[in-house]
């Protein structure tokens, strides 16, 4: 069975899927099975609930204070189990809860589910991957007409919602699309990150 949780850094990570509706030029998915110390990530069958639940209960969380829903495959695309394992998380173990995403929920789910995210989720840090369209989804390779847009619309949604929101880059990227994307984040009054590449 695949790993559940894992651990990366300071954080512990919860595998809660391995659906996504994006297929990254540049996503680890393509190229290793594991993350940190974890070991295969890849499931057989995704995890209910029960699953979710009992591997946090199972997990001893001394030292760490967040809980980051991030694994292969796009966490919101297991809305229901993200949401109700999260609350359970932070009501019995004290956790501050992460959402790591590409930031196309609404359009996976034909609604605006950030409501339900802002109930439980601390930080949201969405993957921007690109400062236009035409270079998002030529890095992105989304599964939505519009979904650069889609995306922006979700990012101002959460940033008026949840506590903490950035958009992210990964260091591959050339300098003048750093530059513009950190731009774009400004324009939405939203911090960027730049990560490295893994």
């Amino acid at each position: 069975m695949a790993d559940i949780l894992y651990t990366y850094h300071d954080s512990v990570y919860v595998n809660l899927t391995n659906k996504c509706d994006c297929a990254c030029t540049f996503c680890i998915r393509s190229h290793h099975d594991t993350v940190g110390e974890s070991g295969n990530l890849w499931h057989e069958k995704d995890p209910e609930l029960s699953d979710v639940i009992a591997a946090v209960d199972a997990f001893d969380f001394t030292g760490y204070q967040e809980l980051v829903y991030c694994g292969y495959g796009e966490p919101t695309c297991a809305l229901d189990i993200l949401i109700e394992s999260a609350k359970y998380a932070k009501e019995k173990y004290g956790l501050r809860i992460r959402v790591n995403t590409n930031g196309l929920a609404n359009l996976y789910h034909g609604r605006d589910v950030v409501p339900e995210l802002a109930e439980v989720v601390d930080v949201v840090s969405i993957s921007l991957n690109a400062p236009t369209e035409e270079k998002y989804v030529a890095v992105t390779r989304p599964g939505f007409d519009h979904a650069f847009e889609g995306m922006l619309a979700f990012a101002a949604a959460c940033a008026k919602q949840i506590p903490e929101v950035k958009f992210t880059v990964v260091d591959v990227l050339p300098e003048e699309d750093i530059e513009a994307s950190r731009k774009l984040a400004e324009e939405l009054g939203i911090h960027l990150r730049v990560r490295k590449y893994v």
